[in-house]
């Protein structure tokens, strides 16, 4: 027989039985759309990631202050923005320090509920170097840093019923009244200004009882650099005590995140590998059924020289046909399973060719493995004991 009539013949013997030809292949069709559905969609989640990655930039770094060999509170010194500004491959460096003040929609709520509002003193230069952006009003300048003006955070504008800025709206903090004149948008890098209420550095030094300690520096480096800077950025920013300087990255924060989902996407995936393994078996059983069912038609054709390859080869191709079509439907059901969840997402749509390879090629070994033994089990049936069979 030519590979045309070993196609011909195991499709016919597929299109004789097509509701079990159907439950058999979406076995294999729910494994399959599993296994690729998950790595098109973690893939798409780690394309979205490189480019905000991209756009955020992953040259940021931290300093904070650390704990103290003693237990106490330690603080970075004043000269620390400075110092960290001379560094030669860093490109801009701004601060902001924790202010003992609260912050309410007006004077007559109580002191104890703040909400969780922090508020904080910060340079004019936070936005270009943190990449922060306005989503109405504007950031503090020279011009009115020195004036009781404040941006807020989205969840702190959020709490304290703020929706836009302007002259006329205004907060009570630190008991009197400042003007909201911006609004930041939310920021992955630096997600804990959300939270916080701006001031302007030198108000904050002259009229809120700011002790001029940075609470954190953001510094933005050269990017080839960025490992040569972070190593050296903790001694620099506290000379005398550099063990309770903190240096951090905040792009490995995202990058933490997106381990987590892969550690959730390898777990989805060994149940892929698992309802894949169950249509396998589905597969067998169809096909040791099929072998039983149709031992008439067997030993006909042996009796007429059909020869055991032949017959074995039959059984082969309608597995492998069987195994290839829930494995073309499931990688296509994978297909669109990511595309409609990096859609909803707002993800960019990316799905592998080895993830579709792949696919196909295990689908097209489990239905070999499947249907060895059905095959091998058609081929050695007598045809005079096939024949008899009522």
């Amino acid at each position: 027989m030519s590979p045309a009539d070993v196609l011909r013949v195991g499709g016919y013997g597929l299109r004789a039985r097509p509701m079990r030809v159907f439950l058999s292949a979406l076995g294999i069709a729910i494994g399959i759309a599993a296994m690729v559905g998950v790595v098109g969609i973690s893939t798409s989640s780690t394309e979205d990631l490189d480019r905000r990655l991209s756009a955020l930039g992953t040259n940021l770094l931290s300093v904070t202050p650390g704990p103290s060999l003693s237990g106490d509170a330690s603080h970075l010194p004043s000269e620390s923005v400075e110092m960290v500004g001379n560094i030669p491959d860093v490109e801009s460096v701004t601060a902001l320090g924790k202010v003992d003040a609260k912050v309410y929609r007006n004077d007559h709520i109580p002191e104890a509920e703040t909400s969780g509002i922090a508020v904080y003193a910060a340079k004019t230069n936070l936005p270009d170097t943190t990449g922060a952006k306005l989503t109405d009003g504007r950031w503090l300048n020279a011009a009115n840093d020195r004036y009781p003006s404040v941006v807020l955070g989205p969840r702190a504008a959020e709490q304290l019923g703020v929706h836009r800025a302007g002259s006329d709206v205004q907060v009570w903090l630190g008991d009197r009244w400042f003007t909201v004149i911006g609004l930041l948008a939310p920021n992955e890098l630096t997600p804990e200004l959300d939270t916080q209420a701006l001031v302007g550095w030198p108000y904050a030094e002259e009229n809120l009882g700011f002790d001029g300690y940075p609470t954190v520096i953001h510094v933005r480096a050269v990017e080839e650099h960025v490992s040569e800077v972070q190593g050296i950025l903790g001694a620099t920013a506290n000379p005398e005590k550099p063990d309770e300087a903190a240096v951090s990255r905040p792009s490995d924060a995202l990058a933490a995140k997106e381990a987590t989902d892969d550690t959730l996407s390898g777990l989805l995936l060994g149940l892929g590998a698992v309802a894949l393994l169950v249509g396998g078996v589905g597969v067998a059983n169809t096909m040791v059924i099929s072998v039983l069912e149709r031992r008439s038609e067997i030993g006909l054709r042996r009796s007429l020289g059909a020869t055991r390859g032949q017959i074995r080869n039959q059984f082969l191709c309608e597995s492998q046909l069987l195994s290839a079509l829930g494995g073309v439907g499931g990688v296509t059901l994978g297909i669109a399973v990511t595309i409609g969840y990096a859609s909803y997402q707002g993800w960019p749509s990316v799905v592998p060719a080895w993830a579709m390879a792949g696919g196909i090629g295990s689908t097209l070994l489990i239905g070999a493995l499947a249907g060895f033994y059905p095959a091998v089990r058609a081929a050695r049936l007598p045809p005079t004991e096939a024949l008899a069979t009522p």
